[in-house]
This record gives C-alpha cells, sequence and structure tokens, in this order.
C-alpha cells in the first residue's frame, strides 16, 4: 500500500554534508591513520577513486580499534550550520527526511533519531569480539545504493520526483542528483559542481529552507 501522507522527500548525504565532518576520519584518528584515510576520502570524493573499493581500504586500516570508539565519535558530531534546522523546518511541513551515507549507521542512526529523521540508509562496521574487524558488515552504500533509497523512498511513498530536494557534496552524490527536482551541492567536489541546480559555498544550508518553502507554496 502506497503512503502518500508525505509532501515531498528531502534527501540528504552526510559526511561533509549534513554533518561537517567525515566520520569515518574521526574514527581513524583513534588508529592513529587520519592522514592516510583523508588522503583516500578526498580522492574517492572527487571521483578519482571507485568509492566501493576506497572504503574497503579505509576500514581495512581500522582493524582491531575497541567498538567504543564508536560510542566516542558520536560525542563529537557536529552537524552543519542549518542543517537540524532545515531537517526540522521540513519535518513540520510534512515531508519525508532521509539520510543517506557512505559513512556509518551506528554514528548516523542515534544523531537522526534526536532530530526526528525518519529514514537512515549507511554502512555497518563488522565487530567481533568487541573490536572492529577491518571490514564492512553488508552491502556498500555507494552512489548507485544512494540513487536507489531515494527511487524506492519516492515510490513508496508516492512523492514525485519534482518534490524530491537531494543534497550532497562529492562524486559519490552524483547518481543521488539525478533523482531530485532540486539538486543541491554544498561546496560541491568539481565532479558534482557540474551536475547540480544549486550550489552553496556559504557556511550555512539555510538557503535550502528558502527553496523547501517554494516548493510548498509559502
Amino acid at each position: 500500500m502506497v503512503d502518500t501522507a508525505y509532501r515531498g522527500l528531502l534527501i540528504s548525504d552526510v559526511d561533509s554534508t549534513f554533518l561537517t565532518q567525515e566520520v569515518i576520519e574521526l574514527v581513524a584518528d583513534y588508529a592513529g591513520v587520519r592522514n592516510d584515510v583523508e588522503e583516500v576520502t578526498l580522492r574517492a570524493m572527487r571521483g578519482e577513486l571507485d568509492f566501493a573499493e576506497s572504503l574497503r581500504h579505509r576500514v581495512a586500516a581500522l582493524k582491531g580499534l575497541p567498538a567504543t570508539v564508536i560510542d566516542e565519535v558520536r560525542e563529537q558530531l557536529v552537524p552543519t550550520p542549518g542543517a537540524v534546522e532545515l531537517a526540522s523546518e521540513a519535518i513540520e511541513r510534512g515531508w519525508l527526511v532521509a539520510l543517506v551515507s557512505g559513512g556509518f549507521e551506528e554514528i548516523i542512526t542515534p544523531l537522526a533519531e534526536q532530530v526526528g529523521i525518519q529514514s537512515v540508509l549507511a554502512n555497518r562496521f563488522e565487530v567481533a569480539d568487541g573490536h572492529l574487524t577491518g571490514r564492512v558488515d553488508g552491502p556498500i552504500v555507494d552512489r548507485e545504493a544512494k540513487a536507489m533509497q531515494a527511487r524506492f523512498l519516492s515510490a513508496a511513498h508516492g512523492v514525485p520526483r519534482e518534490r524530491i530536494i537531494a543534497l550532497g557534496d562529492g562524486a559519490n552524490d552524483i547518481d543521488l542528483m539525478a533523482e531530485a527536482g532540486l539538486a543541491v551541492g554544498f561546496h560541491p567536489k568539481p565532479a558534482l559542481r557540474e551536475v547540480v541546480d544549486l550550489v552553496i559555498d556559504g557556511p550555512s544550508l539555510d538557503p535550502v529552507r528558502e527553496h523547501l518553502a517554494r516548493l510548498d507554496g509559502f
């Protein structure tokens, strides 16, 4: 049965979009490999590396870390200015708000629950004996998976493409942008900048709220 209760869909990447940070880099701090992980992340976001392979490489560098690190990293999250307000306003207007991330569910979901965000798709760390194994648990959330999630939510809740707003920053978000009526790049890498409708190079996501109101007709 199709749920037609939502007036629209706001779907956002997380790392360097909804959050100011890259979650995997915060975890890498604890392994002493942040510089190496940052370099691989940047190359992946520029579209220079296959995202799935780059993620496997980065997660492998975290092998042996205690799983308690996840709780510590969760306390360090800093939402991008305007992100929580944008999500809250969309929810108040009757929109479905979703996060789609190449980051990690264990860290992102509690934040989403605090804000009231209804849907999260992200990767999971594989854990054994209380430590990270250096592997991802389950299929990797890559650019195709992000787009598929947008299509699924749109179909499941009867939201037409013209009432979808998508936000992202890197090459991993290109396919997601193609599913949206309004594609927003937040400090987008060159590969993404070429395909979005709206570029935000300022410090805040507040400009998106104006477009949200316009789509709602007030």
